[in-house]
């Protein structure tokens, strides 16, 4: 099977924090364990506080070799140079973006329990397609569950797809705990936000959720 074209293993998404150093250096330790991809994630925040944390985080991912991506908005993506940007149900038509922003952004996108959904995000030229929660989350404690076996469903339809592949993303309630297996019911890539940034030792808790995928790959 070809690789995905969103990096494997841990997709860090960041906490409802205002504090930009805090923030800056909690993502440089989850990178110093592992992390290969970050996204930023503020649903609380003001415009203001969004672009600058957006403006601060897209050049140090960028010195750490991290893929770094913004939540529900491509064009600020775009603005500040980031890699790409992750689009849920309500923020708007992934082929419209797709055709704006063209084939160099990254697009990831919500699929929920919905392998239909995914479907025709992928026809759409989703990168990869995200399923959650598949655990009770904290962040989202309404969210509607997906179970494990619906990641293996949708590898086998990433699978179909063209070379480099979509990735398959597994979202909620993930921790270092239950990442092995999150990895071995298919996910290329798990987004955690408490289970990473509220750990007593960020990077130690990266390389745990990091090294399933490492030993994947390896084997």
């Amino acid at each position: 099977m070809s690789s995905p074209r969103f990096p494997a293993g841990l997709y860090g998404v960041t906490p409802e924090w205002d504090d930009t150093d805090r923030l800056m250096d909690a993502v440089r330790q989850a990178a110093a364990g592992g992390m290969t991809a970050l996204q930023l994630r503020r649903k609380l925040a003001t415009v203001p506080q969004r672009v600058a944390q957006a403006r601060a985080l897209a050049p140090l991912c960028r010195e750490l070799g991290v893929v770094f991506l913004v939540n529900d908005h491509w064009q600020l993506a775009l603005e500040v140079g980031a890699d790409g940007a992750h689009l849920g149900r309500d923020d708007g038509d992934l082929a419209q973006a797709r055709a704006q922003a063209g084939p160099g952004l990254i697009l990831g996108a919500s699929c929920y329990d919905d392998l239909t959904r995914a479907r025709q995000l992928l026809d759409a030229g989703a990168d990869y397609i995200a399923f959650g929660a598949v655990f009770s989350s904290s962040t989202k404690p309404q969210a509607v569950r997906a179970p494990l076996a619906l990641l293996g469903q949708a590898r086998e339809l990433a699978a179909g797809r063209a070379a480099p592949r979509p990735a398959v993303v597994a979202i909620g309630g993930i921790t270092p705990a239950n990442a092995p297996q999150v990895a071995q019911a298919g996910a290329d890539s798990i987004a955690v936000i408490t289970g990473l940034f509220e750990a007593p030792d960020i990077r130690q808790a990266a390389a745990a959720c990091s090294a399933p995928f490492i030993a994947s790959t390896d084997s």
